[in-house]
């Protein structure tokens, strides 16, 4: 399962004139069923919607005050992300007129106050953001929005916001359907949204979310992808310095090169801007290649075999990365860790979407590359970066599920040839000339061409570090 969550808007998009239809809402229920989880980002205050809508206990969280309020229908809790309005702020637009809301941080009025709301505040010298949806006015502490909030909801969860679909309907809604990997725009939405998303639903309001909520119950949205393609891992630049890019997920990687070619650090560079981009991945190191690797926590050491076990408690939080160093297993008891390794990842991806991305380094290092590919059979293609000098040695369905295939050093024309070879496929047309040093030839090999001569990027040092903190405490020696 990719998609475990769905996040939504209230007013304009379940709701219908302030009410949510009784099919709507047996939909939303439906979709729980499958053990997804529900999350609901709306701008109103928490005692207006509950007042309104009694059956939000529906939600596993939900967000009000566009993102300042935090509350667990669940206990009942209600958390504050934001701090309250200055009183003076309140006092003073009060004095001057301007009809007022004052939640637990929100000021909520409607145009065309706008200017007296933002002359107060600049009065006042205050750090406050204000922001706009169909005529509504809302002001709020700086750096609070929707985004904002169902981050601080996701945290509570252990979900990834690269697992979350978001709906959305208004001006307000911009930020929260950024964060998320698959953004809705029902179509009564504004046009700026509708512009943004990676979907435009047929259907108005909550008829439209329905028609998300059958698609992820159906197929997990795999039939229905983004209008364009919004999140990329930027691979390098071709001679005339366009970007060649592969997307961030669905896609499957072969990385080749002779030792010592620099094919390790190609796949650093990737998982730091994967991980850049809010993605999860877990390394299966079979030479001890990523025991530096900073932004990940490593467990297994050349001397000492990794535990399964603590792998897997730590992939539940996601914002933790992991390297799993088989160095120092037999390479007879190689095989069996792998495969229960590789068995326990594909359920944990079942349960959370996570890790998204997963690595075997010199994967022929595991010869019986059938036994961990039966442990695949789920999802036998999403995100899978397999690295060898070695192509002769994996099994043919890798090579032949590689979407992409990369290669490093001098001689990577040649094993270019030999994974063409295992399919049985001629091999891929002459490039202009080797990869040299801080090049690499990448061969979309479901496309007919040249591999085309990539210059890679230098690797930042400052990316990939979100977990680093995580990883000083939980890495092993």
């Amino acid at each position: 399962m990719r998609y475990t969550a769905l996040a939504v808007d209230y007013d304009g998009t379940i709701a219908h004139d302030g009410v949510v239809p009784p099919h709507v809402l047996d939909g939303l229920k439906r979709l729980k069923a499958t053990g997804r989880r529900l999350l609901l980002v709306t701008g109103r205050e928490l005692p207006e919607l509950k007042t309104v809508f009694p059956e939000v206990g529906i939600f596993d969280r939900v967000v009000a005050e566009n993102g300042a309020l935090l509350y667990r229908p669940a206990s009942g809790e209600v958390e504050e992300l934001g701090d309250a309005p200055p009183p003076e702020f309140v006092e003073m637009l009060r004095a001057r007129g301007v009809p007022l809301s004052v939640g637990s941080s929100i000021v909520a009025t409607v145009t065309p106050h706008e200017t007296a709301v933002l002359e107060v505040i600049r009065e006042l010298g205050l750090e406050r953001q204000v922001i706009f949806n169909k005529g509504a006015v809302m002001v709020l502490p700086a750096g609070v929005n929707k985004a904002s909030g169902l981050a601080a909801a996701l945290g509570e969860l252990s979900l990834s916001p690269r697992n979350v679909v978001a709906c959305g309907d208004g001006e307000n809604d911009h930020a929260l359907l950024a964060s998320s990997e698959y953004s809705v725009a029902v179509a009564n939405a504004v046009a700026s949204l509708k512009e943004r998303a990676d979907r435009v639903t047929a259907e108005k309001r909550g008829d439209g979310v329905l028609e998300v909520v059958a698609d992820m119950i159906a197929h997990d949205l795999a039939r229905m992808q983004p209008a364009k393609p919004r999140r990329v891992v930027v691979v390098g630049r071709d001679a005339a310095g366009t970007d060649v890019t592969v997307p961030a997920a669905g896609v499957s990687m072969l990385v080749t090169g002779d030792a010592r070619s620099g094919k390790s650090s190609f796949v650093i560079r990737q998982l730091e801007r994967l991980a850049s981009c809010g993605y999860q991945y877990c390394v299966i190191d079979t030479r001890g290649e990523y025991l530096a690797f900073n932004p990940a926590v490593v467990f297994g050491t050349p001397e000492r075999a990794p535990d399964a076990t603590e792998v897997l408690t730590a992939l539940q939080k996601p914002g933790v990365h992991a390297v799993v160093c088989v160095v120092a297993l037999e390479r007879s008891k190689r095989p069996a860790f792998v495969a229960d390794l590789m068995r326990r990842l594909v359920a944990l991806r079942e349960e959370t979407g996570r890790p998204h991305w997963i690595v075997i380094d010199e994967a022929q290092e595991v010869p019986d590359d059938r036994m961990v590919r039966s442990e695949l059979a789920a999802e036998p293609s999403e995100n899978l970066i397999h690295v060898t000098s070695d192509p002769a040695g994996l099994g043919v369905d890798i090579i032949a599920e590689a979407d992409v295939v990369v290669g490093r050093g001098s001689g990577a024309h040649a094993m270019l040839c030999a994974v063409a070879a295992r399919m049985d496929l001629a091999p891929p047309p002459e490039a202009e000339r080797a990869p040299r040093e801080g090049e690499a030839l990448v061969w979309f090999r479901r496309q007919r061409g040249a591999p085309r001569l990539v210059e890679l990027p230098r690797r930042d040092a400052a990316k990939g570090r979100d977990n680093e903190a995580v990883g000083q405490l939980l890495r092993r020696a």
